[in-house]
């Protein structure tokens, strides 16, 4: 096969952090190529500088075998680059036929007949992959799992020869995310050439023809065959040593905490999006909503967060009703969250760690009073916290926006965590993350029920759901339409989730 996508002794710092060392990678026409390693390892780097968004400091890139400058995205499109990445380059504002044609649309043609051909290919790339998506749909009422279908829709209309997707079925079901994987595959099988960063283990085993393996900006293991491999050795390679998630002992849970009764709620565009839900949160217990995105859960989790008021239906924290909380009210009484965009809702990227820490803590004067905040404080209890939840490339003053996935949510968590919690929304917090920084997020939420915080997990991840939970219930069209308590059958789930009872 020929080699479509190649770098040798690639470097790359920020600030002078290193976070590429003498790289080195190689991925093949006609194959779906794997890249693994922990958050931080330079996975996301790397392919950032084949889609023109980095320079290297050094090193050579090649494309069918031709040394290539690639100086912007522009450049990589012109090489048949295209790249979905994990936090997504879409304009709120604008529909998904917009979007998307923002990116393709050429030609003299009038806006009506260029985007009504737009809404066609979408279409059509939208059956073939298995995916729903509306194209009028504002980007700003999507789910995050209906804005990953986008980004992907988005790309492989683009015509990319050399199709790179970082994290792609982080919020997709197992059924979508199968779906999503054959494609490729089968993109691959003609001539193409596919990398897939990914943390889940079983896509590499089940979907990958080669994994190359990152660590510390490092290549440490290049172009091996998965089936030679078990998944500890994968762990070791990536962490050096193999990292595991294991399941909570089910607890019945204490009192009931936070609780919603028939509560019902309608998007902008007037479709339905909560109806007649009720759920309970018990203290010391995880409750583990399943679903496809779009079903609900970015309104539930709106509602929790105090960005949504009820339309109907009643909202009780601490055996108390309220009428119309606001997020101040809310944190207060205890309930903190942890958002499912870390980077948008949970993080100001160009604020400091230390600044991002305090935040939330400035109203219990914790920092000290309004009119005389503490900085030398805020200084130490960040330098306490970047220790006890081991942020990896952090400092107190290192911007929020420069750490990666899995140390950025490791901010949010223990900024949430620090309080004295009540309730904790836990909304996709290991999307994206790898092996190490996904046990890590669920040994976080361990200690919590030790606590008897009461925890809502909103995931995607179905595996994640199973693993953490003493109780799942399953969302569908915004009703509650099942629960079940631990341990659950995976299958009886998943039919729920997909509508069949």
């Amino acid at each position: 096969m020929t080699a479509a996508l190649e770098f040798h002794g690639v470097h790359k710092s920020f600030d002078g952090n290193p976070a590429l060392v003498d790289a080195f990678f190689t991925a093949e026409r006609g194959e779906v190529h794997a890249l693994l390693g922990e958050n931080g390892a330079g996975k996301s780097t790397l392919m950032n500088i084949a889609c023109g968004l980095y320079a290297p400091d050094r090193g050579v890139i090649k494309v069918d075998g031709q040394s290539v400058v690639i100086d912007g995205p522009l450049r990589a499109g012109a090489l048949g680059i295209g790249m979905v990445h994990q936090h997504f380059k879409l304009v709120e504002n604008m529909t998904v036929a917009e979007n998307i044609a923002f990116c393709h649309m050429t030609g003299a043609a009038g806006r009506r007949e260029s985007l009504n051909g737009v809404k066609k290919r979408i279409a059509d790339v939208s059956r073939q992959i298995g995916f729903e998506i509306d194209p009028d749909r504002r980007i700003d009422t999507l789910s995050v799992s209906e804005q990953q279908r986008t980004e992907i829709i988005k790309v492989m209309m683009g015509g990319a020869e050399i199709l790179i997707l970082d994290e792609p079925t982080a919020v997709l079901t197992d059924e979508e995310s199968i779906r999503l994987l054959d494609q490729l595959k089968k993109f691959a099988g003609q001539g193409k050439s596919v990398v897939l960063i990914t943390h889940k283990l079983r896509e590499v085993f089940s979907h990958a023809d080669k994994v190359t393996v990152m660590r510390a900006g490092k290549t440490v293991a290049a172009g091996k065959n998965p089936g030679d491999m078990s998944p500890g050795d994968l762990s070791r390679l990536m962490v050096g040593a193999a990292a595991e998630s294991g399941s909570l002992e089910p607890r019945a849970g204490g009192d009931t905490v936070l609780e919603l009764k028939h509560v019902s709620a309608t998007r902008a565009n007037g479709t339905t999006a909560l109806d007649d839900l009720s759920i309970a949160l018990r203290a010391g217990q995880v409750y583990g909503l399943a679903g496809v995105g779009g079903n609900g859960q970015t309104e539930l989790a709106e509602t929790l967060m105090g960005i949504r008021h009820l339309e109907s239906g009643e909202f009780l924290l601490g055996g108390k009703q309220l009428k119309k909380p606001n997020p101040r009210q809310l944190h207060a009484r205890g309930l903190r969250c942890i958002p499912a965009e870390r980077y948008i809702y949970g993080l100001a990227g160009d604020l400091s760690v230390m600044d991002n820490f305090a935040v939330s803590h400035l109203a219990n004067g914790k920092f000290g009073p309004a009119g005389w905040i503490n900085r030398r404080a805020i200084f130490r209890g960040t330098q306490e916290v970047i220790q006890e939840y081991d942020i990896l490339g952090a400092t107190p003053t290192t911007r929020a926006r420069l750490l990666s996935g899995g140390n950025a949510q490791k901010l949010v968590l223990a900024r949430e965590m620090s309080g004295n919690a009540s309730v904790l929304l836990a909304h996709s917090p290991t999307r994206g993350l790898d092996v190490r920084a996904y046990a890590a997020v669920h040994e976080y939420l361990r200690d919590a029920c030790k606590r008897d915080v009461a925890i809502l997990l909103i995931s995607e991840d179905l595996d994640e759901v199973l693993a953490v939970s003493d109780r799942v219930g399953v969302i569908n069209k915004g009703r509650l339409v099942g629960e079940f308590d631990a341990p659950v059958a995976r299958d009886a789930v998943g039919q729920l989730m997909v509508g069949h009872a």
